[in-house]
């Protein structure tokens, strides 16, 4: 093999995002990518780079199968996809085992297995830092988007019907953003991401706060 992994493992994931969201798409792979790269060069444990690299170009290629009700867990079917993609082109054996516990243990789902290694770990830090901050305000709010109207998901409304003669929503309030980022936050496990995650949560605290003032909120609280 001449091509290094993880430039293989971009070629090899993109026709994957082809079809995928704005949440899930080739870019959230990007930024992940960059993240967790920058994670690893701050980390003080020895880190596979390469592997990190690849798991996080291929840890949502399942995403937009997973959303048209094809495959029920895109964690599961991305790790296992990943691992033919990777051992069709000859990497060895052990960094394809290695890509595959990364992008089995990314997901906050009850189900999905704790990530044990550095590389999963930072893996798993970079995905959710990019629901935290300006560029994850954004981010989950596509994700409204995405859920709104499917039954059973819960999805934010921007405007508090307290203020106008509108009938009271029965949905979430746009903290609901501020929930899915903190729940997601709290789930960091190295400390550069917690130092990077912690400056993420005081912009979303100071723009939500902002927020609830201009849509008249405050008197919910």
């Amino acid at each position: 093999m001449t091509r290094t992994l993880g430039p293989l493992a971009r070629e090899l994931s993109l026709p994957y995002y082809e079809d995928a969201l704005p949440a899930h798409d080739r870019f959230h792979a990007r930024r992940v990518h960059d993240v967790a790269l920058r994670l690893a060069r701050e980390c003080d444990a020895t880190v596979d780079e390469d592997v990190l690299a690849a798991a996080a170009w291929l840890h949502d290629i399942g995403r937009p199968r997973e959303r048209v009700g094809d495959i029920d867990d895109h964690d599961v079917w991305g790790a296992t996809r990943a691992a033919t993609l990777l051992g069709s082109e000859g990497v060895a054996a052990e960094r394809v085992e290695a890509v595959e516990r990364c992008i089995r243990a990314h997901s906050i789902r009850s189900g999905s297995p704790e990530p044990e290694t550095i590389e999963a770990k930072l893996l798993f830090d970079a995905d959710k830092l990019d629901a935290a901050g300006a560029r994850g305000l954004v981010r989950l709010a596509c994700i409204v988007g995405e859920r709104s109207g499917r039954a059973g998901e819960r999805y934010a409304v921007i405007d508090d019907a307290s203020v106008s003669d509108a009938t009271a929503p029965d949905r979430p309030d746009i903290r609901l953003l501020h929930e899915w980022a903190s729940e997601r936050l709290a789930r960091l496990h190295t400390r550069p991401a917690q130092r990077l995650g912690e400056s993420r949560k005081q912009f979303m605290d100071e723009f939500l706060d902002r927020f609830e003032r201009e849509a008249g909120l405050d008197g919910d609280r």
